[in-house]
């Protein structure tokens, strides 16, 4: 795995995207970056294999390389295809690469979409959002839920993991100063978390638990719980 070191070195601001220097070092980045990340990974698979049906799509919008289809692959006992969806190519490339040397066989399909685009999601049991709702343009977000809710089967189920917003200012700076704790407990120096939290400054908008909360209810999901929290991150699950 190659090590993260993107902003390890002072360099002109430019807003954070996900081309092929990301793409080399996401699998690192992920790993170091996410808190709980292993963890989390089991139960969005344990989750996704409650609500999986078979004849039926599970939907990874925002896949990048490929590291959460390949957890549900293993995780789900059901005939299903897997269909990955992201807007960069060299992610899918790394993604195609995985699956290769990983010998993923299952049925799967992906897609190189932007999901600020009206996207087509079709019979599916399960979608997976793992970090990806917040860098989707809060103007576009309605409209991806909806199209997600009207694609999914009666009881399906929406998985949603999201940087969120504290619901008071203090407790926010609180838990934004943890999280860069535990960047820097995984080796990373002030420059280089200063310098990315610049960069994602005008990329990755979160809202509040509460906000996301109503941004399924009002798109047609009738049951919305929480199943994993630390501090400024959260897993959601909505029923459809």
């Amino acid at each position: 795995m190659k090590k993260d070191k993107i902003y390890a070195e002072e360099k002109n601001k430019a807003d954070f995207n996900f081309g092929k220097e990301t793409a080399e070092v996401f699998d690192d980045m992920l790993q170091r970056s996410i808190p709980l990340y292993d963890e989390c990974q089991r139960m969005i698979g344990e989750i996704c294999n409650e609500f999986a049906q078979d004849g039926t799509n599970i939907y990874d919008l925002g896949c990048s390389t490929g590291i959460t289809l390949m957890n549900l692959s293993k995780s789900v006992n059901k005939n299903v295809k897997f269909v990955g969806m992201d807007y960069s190519q060299a992610m899918l490339d790394k993604c195609k690469e995985k699956f290769i040397e990983k010998k993923f066989e299952k049925p799967y399909q992906l897609i190189c979409q932007d999901l600020n685009d009206p996207v087509k999601i079709e019979n599916a049991s399960v979608v997976v959002l793992n970090l990806t709702l917040q860098f989707v343009r809060p103007l576009y977000r309605d409209r991806l839920i909806q199209t997600i809710s009207a694609g999914l089967k009666e009881n399906g189920a929406l998985i949603v993991v999201e940087k969120v917003l504290g619901n008071d200012s203090g407790f926010n700076r609180m838990f934004i100063k943890l999280y860069y704790d535990f960047k820097m407990r995984q080796g990373y120096s002030e420059l280089e978390i200063a310098q990315k939290r610049e960069a994602l400054e005008n990329v990755l908008i979160p809202y509040r638990l509460q906000e996301n909360e109503e941004l399924f209810r009002r798109n047609g999901f009738k049951q919305v719980d929480v199943f994993y929290k630390w501090y400024n991150f959260c897993g959601i699950i909505a029923i459809k």
